[in-house]
């Protein structure tokens, strides 16, 4: 089997400085290090860390002393201030794209706009946007229902940001739909690098010699599921973590495997999955 690599994949800049960071955070001899949350949603990296001396929590009451690592996803503002009372060290790894939507959100607040976040309500990134606002500033969408529940008429002008790792495309119909309702100003929040892993991905998912795409990346990565999302509708596609996923009936009758993977995917990761395919295609 050949294995064909999408043109662009793997990790983006702002994961990559955030696991540097925190490399040499430990490689400095910190051991007092506390990552809060999963410093990139990919579980092979979380491991990593923790060998590294530098483990996980998943409250701000887990952190006592020492120093607070806060994720590439960010967090609410008054998670910097609870830190600093509280004597505590802060090793700040936020993807500067993250810090960007919470500039651009704060200038339209302050410009008298409603806040609309296309995003998960759940995922950290939002959450971080979101915390330490006033609840009727604001809402989360993902869908045209949740936006049809909504009297759009309390807001003259709405702003519009998006979760930096979503398929901006998925979502237009719920924007053209509050554009139907009211003013609505269209912030381009999405990464680079998460644009161009997903034009990538689709590239190689309508390639006509590409017979299954392989999508790597961990459980709880949002980018890696929209990788995903993309690659199946044009080709059987799997979302998995790393070899130990692969099934050896996926591949029969396969002779070109494409391959792509989430911002938070680690290039050795890549590299463990395309040589299980090529062992499996030399067993085979």
């Amino acid at each position: 089997m050949e294995v064909r690599r999408a043109e662009k994949y793997g990790f983006c800049a702002g994961v990559r400085v955030a696991d540097q960071k925190v490399k040499a955070f430990a490689r400095q001899g910190g051991r007092d290090g506390l990552i809060l949350g999963q410093i990139v949603h990919n579980e092979r990296v979380v491991e990593e860390m923790e060998e590294l001396g530098v483990p996980t929590v998943h409250e701000l009451e887990q952190a006592p002393d020492g120093t607070l690592i806060f994720s590439a996803h960010g967090v609410p503002p008054s998670f910097h201030a609870w830190a600093r009372e509280r004597g505590l060290k802060i090793l700040d790894t936020t993807c500067p794209f993250v810090y960007d939507v919470h500039e651009e959100a704060d200038r339209a607040a302050a410009a008298g706009a409603h806040l609309v976040f296309i995003g998960s309500p759940e995922h950290r990134e939002v959450i971080g946007y979101t915390r330490d606002r006033d609840p009727a500033s604001y809402h989360v969408l993902t869908t045209v229902a949740e936006a049809e529940a909504i009297d759009w008429t309390e807001y003259p002008l709405v702003k519009v940001l998006y979760q930096t790792t979503l398929n901006a495309e998925e979502y237009e119909d719920v924007v053209r739909y509050l554009e139907s309702r009211t003013e609505v100003s269209d912030a381009d929040t999405i990464c680079y690098a998460t644009k161009e892993n997903q034009d990538a991905a689709r590239e190689l998912s309508v390639d006509p010699e590409v017979d299954l795409i392989l999508v790597i990346g961990g459980k709880q990565s949002a980018n890696t599921r929209h990788l995903w999302e993309i690659c199946r509708e044009s080709k059987p596609s799997y979302l998995i973590q790393g070899p130990a996923d692969l099934r050896d009936d996926w591949f029969a009758s396969v002779r070109v495997v494409g391959v792509t993977a989430g911002a938070s995917t680690p290039d050795y990761v890549i590299d463990e999955v395309e040589q299980a395919v090529r062992e499996l295609s030399a067993g085979g």
